[in-house]
């Protein structure tokens, strides 16, 4: 009987070691070997450098404070908000009054930036994870006249930094157009550096 124990157990211990060893040792180095060739930047993060020192990525959103600056979405991720180790959104429902109070104070803060002009929805919203760095067009565009009047530079050289930063859908219909904040504001550093 032991050895119909033995001779039972033998086959299901071999199997579960060597598919933990492929599955969990061999297929995940494997995927990252080919992550670091084919594509380093996108496997480690596609962080952005000043030199050598990473001032952020490409896909978390940043707090840009000032006028010098274009805003992103507001974040919820985290007590200061943009917290990439508490990625969430507030789970705050539309009938919530926190909500409702913080984004009418932010409408009336930003109807004062751009008086005249309608505040586009994402500049007052939170994504999901409070981590997007993207922004509408519409949203950029929003902002031109503030940006360009605090840098002093001329509002068509501010609205062609926004045009150029516009990264289309893939494929020209998989998602929507949009602007990478801390790459536009990135770009508007090198027209003209804040001083």
């Amino acid at each position: 009987m032991f050895n119909d124990l033995k001779s039972a157990v033998r086959p299901a211990l071999v199997l579960t070691l060597l598919f933990a060893a492929l599955l969990g040792i061999a297929y995940p180095l494997a995927l990252t070997g080919i992550g670091q060739t084919l594509f380093p930047s996108q496997a480690n993060g596609s962080l952005i450098r000043d030199g050598d020192t990473v001032i952020g990525s490409e896909l978390i959103g940043q707090k840009f404070a000032g006028p010098t600056y274009f805003r992103g979405r507001p974040s919820a991720a985290g007590a200061d908000g943009y917290d990439a180790a508490a990625s969430a959104g507030s789970n705050l429902g539309p009938a919530a009054q926190a909500l409702t109070d913080r984004v009418k104070a932010d409408v009336a803060t930003l109807s004062e930036t751009t008086p005249g002009s309608n505040v586009p929805p994402d500049l007052v919203t939170t994504s999901a994870s409070g981590l997007d760095p993207h922004i509408s067009p519409e949203a950029a565009f929003s902002q031109v006249n503030r940006v360009a009047a605090a840098r002093g530079l001329p509002a068509a050289q501010v609205r062609a930094l926004v045009t150029a930063a516009v990264e289309h859908p893939a494929l020209g219909f998989f998602g929507e157009p949009r602007v990478n904040v801390l790459l536009l504001n990135r770009a508007l550093d090198r027209a003209r550096p804040q001083s």
